[in-house]
């Protein structure tokens, strides 16, 4: 996931305090009954620099399967999990493990600014705070899964933010429940209120994005039923193994399935569904065509492919869209 730097203490707060993750608790197993091995670890990336389990090799000569870590894997987890360690980056999907001071350097600097709180409580209440804004408008039983926090909220959980004025409540139409709104978006809620407020944005979202994360949710806001197919196995399979839904300007109007042939440099559309009893606009075709470009673009596969679409007009249409924006881009 993707989260501001400036969250890095909220979020090493609530693991210290808050999470129960059994990763944790393995951690904190280690650092209680291996500490010294933890620490060589340690002063050899200090001196030596940033590493890869790969990087050690395994002396017990047993296979790698999945949950058979050897000691350095374990070791590098656990001063992962208790924040000594961060992932500085990938490598053939392998983490980079280096010093935390190193790849955070905010993280040992001496503040320049009042820092944020880091009481359990306090904490808690950010990420609330942080959720319901993010999430524009929310029922309180969605706002926990934001930050992936527990329990799951009541309408009564809400009160207090309600009272002092942080939250906004407002009545949704077809709702059974009560919206919540941050205080900081009041203006965008006016808008809305006035049917003045013109979504422009259209993307192809990640099966983990906010926006669809939420099952729930999703159904609620859009009438739209997502799950991610990587995991059912491929005879169950509905739309594909890796769906993105499809965003439109404040509508979910379909999804695909799509994959970055990386060494050809090709972005296929291996297949494309769009929302059953939906009619894409000549607009809608332009503005999905140019997310697939810039989708392609940032996967550095340049040319796309359309393999199959549920509707061999569509699947036309939107080649003859991506035709004229190759045309019209200036970088080709």
């Amino acid at each position: 996931s993707f989260a501001p730097s400036n969250d890095l203490l909220l979020h090493r707060s609530y693991n210290r305090d808050c999470r129960t993750h059994w990763g944790l608790t393995s951690a904190r197993q280690s650092h209680l009954h291996q500490r010294a091995h933890l620490d060589a670890l340690l002063e050899h990336i200090r001196q030596q620099g940033a590493v890869k389990s790969s990087d050690f090799e395994r002396k017990d000569a047993q296979g790698s399967a999945w949950w058979g870590w050897k000691d350095e894997k374990r070791w590098l987890e656990a001063l992962f999990a208790s924040g000594e360690l961060m992932v500085a980056r990938r490598e053939k999907f392998q983490r980079v493990y280096d010093l935390a001071e190193r790849v955070a350097p905010q993280l040992s600097a001496p503040p320049t600014a009042p820092t944020a709180p880091t009481a359990p409580v306090a904490v808690a209440q950010q990420f609330l705070e942080k959720s319901i804004a993010a999430l524009g408008i929310t029922q309180a039983r969605w706002v926990h899964d934001y930050f992936r926090m527990k329990p799951r909220l009541k309408d009564a959980d809400l009160t207090p933010l309600v009272a002092s004025g942080t939250v906004l409540q407002v009545t949704v139409q077809g709702w059974d429940a009560p919206g919540y709104v941050h205080a900081s978006q009041a203006s965008l809620l006016k808008k809305v209120v006035a049917g003045t407020l013109a979504a422009t944005h259209t993307a192809l979202l990640s099966p983990f994005d906010p926006v669809v994360w939420d099952r729930e949710r999703v159904a609620t806001m859009f009438d739209f039923d997502y799950r991610l197919e990587c995991y059912t196995p491929q005879a169950k399979r509905v739309y594909g193994y890796f769906v993105l839904p499809i965003l439109c300007r404040g509508q979910l109007i379909g999804r695909l399935d799509a994959k970055a042939h990386r060494a050809q440099g090709v972005f296929e559309v291996k297949s494309l569904f769009p929302q059953p009893g939906m009619c894409w606009s000549e607009a809608q075709v332009h503005d999905v065509a140019g997310a697939i470009w810039q989708s392609a673009q940032w996967h550095g596969t340049p040319e796309v492919k359309i393999t199959h679409a549920q509707s061999a007009p569509l699947a036309g249409a939107l080649r003859q869209a991506l035709k004229a924006i190759k045309m019209e881009s200036p970088c080709l």
